[in-house]
């Protein structure tokens, strides 16, 4: 049975080029007119060591990866005895022929070696070694029946800064590659033809997509000091920064990167902060700093797993409670949690009004796997109309009408004071970080101090109130298990939902992407009408869990976690499903 849903895993050393042979071919598959789902593995180490990319594609949308691989493509030895165990049956190796590999190593196996001389095709076609890569691709497009026309117009497109003859010599070895594998008559029972007629689509990742939806939200400030898996976001936005007049600053650490993101929000740009959970941790004072100020930011926090410098370049979801309840006493703010690269989007966009209309910092939370995935979405699931929502802020024309003084954290009724930026005669004031009146002014009345709380935090419940919409539900209402998930634990919940249901189980699916706050009272009727429901997350205590009970008061007995610092996959859930029915 030809199969055109299939895994390609390209496995080599950093500094192999992994990641542009990934990324050139993902592009290819999309202009084909498949479906891929790109995903990136690599250490923690500036060069050396084993990196992987592993790149599913199918014949409709898919989001997310699965367990096995149906064709390896080793550009090392090494990558062939690291991954040969992950290899489904009848699936494949293809690698270097002049690979020492041990005379048993496919020995009782049910694989099919495919040797191709990727670095003599390379030096023989293109003269240099390090096209072995464009070699194996090559040979890919030969096994499956790809079209090499599409990765030739991307070698074409990648390769054009570097001269013509750079091109051609790269066409020259894909062609090769291709020609080698076909005239083996290696028989492999997958199908890559393209599929002609889909739209066009932009191929990007997490990180990529929250940096457009920031632009389009407006941002124009973003303060950082690098720190992985985040630090893609500061380096998307720097590189269209003087084109797009974005002022970008890298600051010698996490906590001068909060504070100017703070005073460059104070005077009224919409700023950013990216970091991870080791740099938000330093962040917390100066985010009760914001809350108590009611100064505007956005912080995405991208996760990997702690405590400590943990895993840097791994994935988890430990940072949610830390992110929710980090403050030296109770401090506002909203929390997202986007999925999905449209969600990561339209997060980043919506983030900049949340944050201006509620005066407060606003905490968008990823984490690695959905920073470096990658998929390919059609442009109009981005909304890139400019339609900003600045909430309270005071034009000078509103200033010039102002009758008496200005009060910059004067009593209102939804807790949102109206906002001068500095600069106008009218609206001279000040704020501090210690208690103040309206005026801004330092007091330690206890009635202010409560009435100041009390609006402070009234916010929040205004922003859940007209801006959240709950959890959003995957599958039947009525369902035998229902699965509760937040951030990228989507795409394999999602797929495991589509297999129970395909399979007679009855299963649906809430996922949350606005985390803080919650809404108690709809989150406990969902639960209690639930006939059997299953917490999935990345992490060893159940975050989300603990916050739901927290709110409601309603159990959550039964957990499907992970903190290896790998993803979960469709495959993964749904053996954890057969364990506890196993155990009943």
């Amino acid at each position: 049975m030809i199969k055109n849903d299939m895994t390609i895993l390209i496995g080599g050393d950093a500094g192999q080029g992994i990641q542009s042979t990934g990324n050139g071919f993902i592009q290819s598959l999309t202009r084909a007119g498949l479906f891929p789902f790109g995903r990136q593995d690599y250490r923690s180490r500036i060069r050396g060591g084993h990196n992987f990319f592993e790149i599913r594609v199918s014949g409709e949308q898919i989001y997310t990866h699965t367990d096995g691989v149906d064709l390896l493509v080793a550009l090392t030895e090494d990558s062939v005895g690291k991954h040969l165990d992950e290899i489904v049956p009848g699936g494949g190796v293809l690698y270097d022929e002049n690979f020492d590999l041990d005379s048993g190593t496919f020995e009782g196996r049910d694989v099919q070696p495919f040797p191709v001389p990727f670095t003599s095709i390379a030096t023989d076609e293109g003269g240099a070694k390090v096209m072995a890569n464009t070699a194996a691709i090559g040979a890919v497009a030969g096994l499956t029946g790809f079209d090499i026309s599409y990765i030739n117009r991307i070698v074409e497109e990648n390769f054009a800064v570097k001269g013509d003859s750079v091109v051609e010599n790269n066409v020259q070895v894909a062609e090769a590659g291709k020609k080698y594998a076909e005239s083996k008559g290696y028989e492999f029972d997958y199908d890559l033809s393209p599929l002609p007629g889909k739209p066009d689509r932009m191929v990007i990742d997490g990180n990529q997509a929250f940096a457009l939806g920031a632009l389009t939200g407006g941002c124009n400030f973003i303060s950082a000091y690098p720190m992985t898996p985040s630090t893609s976001i500061l380096e998307w936005l720097t590189k269209h920064s003087a084109e797009l007049d974005i002022v970008i600053k890298q600051p010698e650490s996490e906590l001068a990167a909060i504070n100017m993101a703070i005073g460059a929000g104070h005077v009224g740009a919409r700023s950013l902060v990216t970091t991870s959970g080791g740099g938000f941790s330093l962040m917390v004072e100066s985010l009760g700093l914001a809350g108590m100020t009611e100064t505007p930011i956005v912080i995405a926090e991208v996760q990997r797993p702690g405590p400590s410098t943990g895993l840097p370049t791994r994935t988890g979801q430990g940072d949610l409670s830390s992110v929710v309840f980090a403050s030296q006493g109770d401090s506002p703010r909203l929390v997202l949690a986007p999925a999905t690269i449209e969600e990561a989007f339209q997060a980043g966009k919506r983030a900049f009004d949340l944050a201006e209309k509620y005066q407060l910092p606003v905490v968008v939370l990823s984490d690695q796997h959905l920073a470096d995935s990658i998929r390919a979405v059609p442009p109009e699931e981005f909304d890139t109309s400019v339609d900003i929502d600045r909430g309270e802020l005071l034009s000078a024309e509103d200033l010039e009408d102002l009758e008496g003084d200005y009060l910059r954290h004067e009593f209102t009724e939804s807790g949102v004071s109206p906002r001068a930026v500095p600069g106008n005669k009218k609206a001279v004031y000040k704020t501090t970080g210690n208690e103040h009146d309206e005026r801004g002014d330092i007091t330690e009345d206890p009635d202010l101090r409560t009435r100041m709380m009390d609006k402070r935090m009234k916010k929040v419940d205004k922003a859940l109130e007209s801006e959240f919409s709950g959890p959003l539900l995957y599958g039947p209402e009525t369902a035998d298990i229902t699965f509760i998930g937040w951030g990228s634990t989507y795409g394999a919940v999602r797929e495991a939902v589509d297999r129970l249901n395909e399979g007679g189980t009855k299963a649906s699916f809430y996922h949350f992407d606005e985390i803080w706050p919650l809404e108690a009272g709809e989150i406990k009727d969902l639960l209690e009408s639930s006939r059997r429901t299953l917490l999935v997350e990345n992490n060893y205590s159940g975050q989300l869990a603990s916050l739901i009970t927290r709110e409601t008061g309603a159990e959550t007995p039964d957990r499907i976690l992970k903190y290896d610092g790998r993803p979960f996959t469709p495959e993964m859930i749904l053996a954890e499903v057969r364990d506890l029915e196993e155990v009943e």
